[in-house]
């Protein structure tokens, strides 16, 4: 089983200063093992990264409201995820893994539980695209519910399934600008099928999150703000941002600060701050 690395908790202080209600819309919570286990079919085993690291890091970083995403390493048992959304005192929401098995009455406790989306691994690393079949009677059985469908791409992925894309009676979220290599420039493909869609739906989203994921450069990563501006310019009522922490898989482990400090170069405009970190999240996560 593959052991990876523990986030930096040594947090920089950023530079630059998150408006109130800032919401980190891409964060993860490991165990702590000993009270959420992680599951037997994981792709890796985290160190524990738990609540009370997560909310202090939000308060380092000025972060007022964030979006707990479930991680596969815990399969579809989001326990640890609802527990910390349950000590949050209604700052937190959270993304869901599921599966067909889970019942109607399993989904409106999530729901009351803070849940507002589910989640689906493409990536080739975690085991690669689900089955279709799978993702489409578990949309069916959430349809009614004020969620959305959150994809998780390799940048290949964009054009293999734009269909998927498309067919989803949700608002679809694409995690980290689609996981495009900045390497690979603006207008490679990928990138460049995003941003049309983007253009193009009002139900497709994008989280400005994994800077540290498609850098080249590496630290502090600010050759990832030009993909992140692109977004904005196609959708600036549909873009938000996260962390990613505790940044499992990475390359390179970032510092939560330099992550924060990349935000005032890829959006430089205040009021579009304002929009991708505080009001375009409230709407979508209902805070």
């Amino acid at each position: 089983m593959k052991l990876i690395a523990a986030p930096d908790l040594d947090t920089r202080i950023p530079e630059y200063r998150l408006p109130d209600n800032a919401c980190d819309t891409h964060c993860h919570v490991f165990g702590p093992a000993e009270d959420f286990p992680y599951a037997a079919t994981r792709r890796y085993t985290p160190p524990d990264a738990s609540k009370r690291q997560l909310s202090a890091l939000h308060n380092k970083l000025g972060v007022g409201r964030a979006v707990i995403v479930q991680a596969s390493c815990h399969g579809t048992d989001n326990s640890a995820m609802l527990d910390a959304i349950a000590s949050s005192q209604g700052r937190y929401r959270g993304v869901c893994n599921a599966t067909e098995s889970f019942s109607d009455n399993h989904f409106e406790e999530l729901h009351a539980g803070g849940i507002r989306g589910v989640r689906f691994n493409f990536v080739k690393h975690l085991g690669g695209p689900p089955s279709l079949e799978k993702l489409d009677a578990i949309v069916s059985r959430v349809k009614h519910l004020p969620w959305h469908v959150e994809l998780h791409f390799d940048a290949k992925d964009i054009l293999e399934f734009e269909g998927i894309i498309d067919s989803i009676p949700l608002p679809v979220v694409i995690d980290h600008m689609g996981r495009v290599p900045v390497s690979d420039g603006i207008g490679q493909a990928p990138f460049q099928s995003l941003l049309r869609k983007l253009s193009d739906s009002d139900a497709l989203w994008v989280k400005l999150s994994g800077s540290e994921r498609i850098s080249a450069a590496g630290p502090p990563f600010l050759d990832a703000a030009p993909f992140g501006a692109a977004c904005v310019a196609a959708a600036p009522n549909r873009c938000i941002w996260g962390t990613d922490w505790p940044h499992p898989n990475v390359r390179i482990m970032p510092n939560d600060g330099d992550l924060v400090d990349v935000i005032p170069t890829m959006i430089p405009d205040p009021a579009l701050q304002r929009k991708v970190l505080v009001d375009n999240p409230a709407r979508l996560f209902g805070f």
